[in-house]
């Protein structure tokens, strides 16, 4: 099932996909244009990867990694459907990222991979816009790169996990003003999602509600103020952001 979480005349819903666009709790349907999207989920702690595609890596000249890259995000970040992200005025090298990102559906702690799936609760889109410019050095915390105010589109569903028979064989993909701009499978990933909740559960807990954005395949190119972004990924929907200045 995807649901959503919209805005509409004052209140926060929850809400259904529907032929006119989205249908509220109330059974009342609307188009789409007619609410403010939401993040599906609010995020607890969010554990974003780095480098977890080789093609990726070898993009950037980075040599891929032998252990899960991974940094934090912080709640400043997340933004709905059909946002907008700020361009800085100091930065010529801004990308999007199309990401799967895995909602944790309870605690877990030294969890094997092959029961990982049982602590996962669904699934959305992540668009991890990076600012190229103030990366120092990879093996430094990704702080001002990946942390600006609204620099992170999610949704705009959350997919419940038995509705995704195999999250490791997705086509994702990234369009830039209707021109297709990115092309990848989540069966690309170094670490796939097992061995990444196997790999943060050993050294602390997860609770309901974190989150883990998994990496970007290749592909990634500057965009502009003005750009329409949409970020899609094979049976959880299309998730579009406009930059601003």
């Amino acid at each position: 099932m995807k649901t959503a979480r919209v805005a509409y005349e004052g209140d926060i819903h929850h809400a259904t996909a529907s032929h006119e666009g989205v249908q509220l709790e109330n059974g009342k349907s609307i188009a789409e244009e007619e609410v403010v999207w939401l993040p599906p989920i609010e995020p607890k702690t969010c554990f974003a990867l780095g480098l977890n595609y080789f093609d990726h890596a070898s993009e950037l000249s980075f040599k891929a990694p032998e252990e899960p890259l991974v940094f934090l995000k912080g709640s400043n970040t997340f933004i709905g459907h059909r946002g907008n992200t700020k361009r800085p005025d100091d930065v010529t090298n801004m990308h999007y990222e199309c990401e799967l990102a895995v909602v944790i559906g309870k605690q877990a702690k030294d969890v094997p991979k092959d029961n990982a799936y049982d602590y996962v609760a669904g699934y959305t889109i992540a668009n991890d816009y990076a600012f190229r410019d103030y990366l120092e050095n990879y093996y430094r915390p990704n702080l001002k790169v990946k942390n600006r105010d609204d620099s992170t589109p999610l949704g705009p569903w959350f997919v419940d996990v038995d509705d995704i028979s195999d999250p490791m064989n997705l086509s994702l993909c990234t369009y830039v003003n209707g021109e297709i701009v990115q092309e990848g499978s989540t069966k690309d990933m170094i670490f796939d999602v097992p061995t990444l909740i196997e790999y943060l559960s050993s050294f602390m807990t997860l609770n309901p509600g974190d989150l883990l954005l998994t990496g970007t395949p290749k592909g990634t190119v500057d965009t502009k103020v003005g750009d329409e972004v949409i970020t899609e990924i094979e049976g959880l929907g299309r998730l579009k952001n406009t930059i601003i200045e």
